[in-house]
């Protein structure tokens, strides 16, 4: 109650940051992330990857306890399953290397007569000699087995640090015995944040699968038709194509690069046509339009955002981050989107299209309240 003479002071102003500003600083923390991201790009890869693969096989644990069974038990199935799968993938392509490596010395006469022919074509052009020299010069089967040394060396990037990957996938499995009673106190305290780490896990998985199963079918067709085609090492290019798969979009131009050059040395400019075309058939139709679609459903990404994703994360992380794209969207998404019940509207200009079931929903309830993050 005020008494007669006093005056009273006003409320100092609520103190605000303009939104504009907020942005900026908000960009500003971002390119510090991702620059630091990039430095110990090393170091990041192979937790993502042992993160990744560890929400891959968490249902295994998840299935024993259901069982009854004893958590280590659980633990231990778990990680001999990841196990298996970096083992199996890094030697098939190890091996398959080095007989790419002792197989390729066998086409230096090949490649002579390539370029002999290519020195007289041309030269039918009229092209000078000097000319033809300077651009010809360079080519040899030792420099054409260090590209492909180099490109293949890319895709065993993956599985290298072998040792770092291994225990935290150790450390990461013991962890998961116990991960349903942590997510139950983190979904009673915050529902919110509960609720976005389960969609990434599951939409980890989904997109896991839906790679795994289209890369199981682009390499049993890619490598019958080499077969068919008598292209050397048809195993070897069969595996490259399963693993460049989880690459989206643009994982087939990766992978039809060194059989082309290998159907070149081996049957001439033809059979390299052919290896080309057939790729593209087969690859192309199911890597780039359907698979996609399925892609989309299964994850809630729309294609423009997957194939950024695939060029950001590449950048970033080397070629580790193009196979590990998808997932990692999904984790940022969990962490700046879902997260928050506020910005999940974001989902709907990023993700992919509605069905006319959802957007029936949308019409019914356009003022449905979000639901509490506390």
């Amino acid at each position: 109650m005020r008494m007669p003479g006093q005056t009273t002071t006003p409320a100092p102003a609520a103190w605000s940051i303009p939104r504009g500003l907020i942005v900026l600083l908000s960009v500003a923390a971002a390119v510090v992330a991702v620059g630091g991201m990039k430095t110990f790009a090393g170091v990041i890869a192979p937790l993502f990857l042992a993160l990744m693969l560890t929400v891959a096989v968490q249902p295994v644990q998840t299935w024993a306890q259901r069982r009854g069974w004893p958590a280590w038990l659980g633990m231990l199935l778990a990680f001999i399953a990841v196990m298996l799968i970096l083992v199996g993938l890094g030697g098939a392509l190890a091996l398959s290397a080095f007989q790419l490596a002792s197989q390729l010395p066998a086409y230096s006469d090949n490649l002579d007569d390539l370029l002999a022919h290519a020195r007289e074509w041309l030269a039918t052009l009229g092209v000078s000699e000097d000319q033809i020299h300077k651009a010809l010069e360079g080519i040899d089967v030792h420099k054409l087995v260090g590209y492909l040394d180099e490109l293949l060396g890319g895709v065993l990037g993956v599985f290298s640090n072998l040792f770092f990957v291994v225990a935290l996938l150790l450390f990461m499995a013991v962890d998961g015995m116990s991960i349903r009673q942590r997510m139950s106190v983190v979904t009673r305290e915050r529902p919110a944040i509960a609720h976005a780490l389960t969609e990434f896990a599951l939409g980890t998985r989904k997109y896991l699968v839906v790679s795994t199963v289209f890369g199981a079918i682009v390499a049993v067709l890619d490598g019958g038709a080499l077969w068919l085609l008598g292209v050397p090492l048809p195993l070897l290019w069969a595996l490259l194509s399963f693993i460049t798969n989880y690459i989206p979009n643009i994982g087939f131009v990766i992978g039809v690069i060194p059989p082309a050059l290998l159907a070149l040395l081996d049957g001439g400019v033809s059979k390299m046509i052919w290896v080309i075309v057939v790729y593209s058939v087969i690859n192309f139709v199911i890597q780039s339009i359907i698979q996609p679609k399925f892609v989309g459903d299964a994850v809630g990404l729309s294609v423009t955002l997957t194939f950024l994703s695939l060029v950001f994360w590449s950048w970033v992380l080397g070629g580790l981050g193009a196979i590990l794209a998808v997932p990692l969207t999904l984790l940022v998404k969990a962490l700046l989107i879902d997260i928050d019940p506020s910005t999940r509207w974001v989902d709907v200009l990023i993700g992919a299209p509605l069905t006319e079931a959802e957007e029936d929903d949308e019409r019914a309830e356009p003022d449905a309240p979000a639901p509490d993050p506390a």
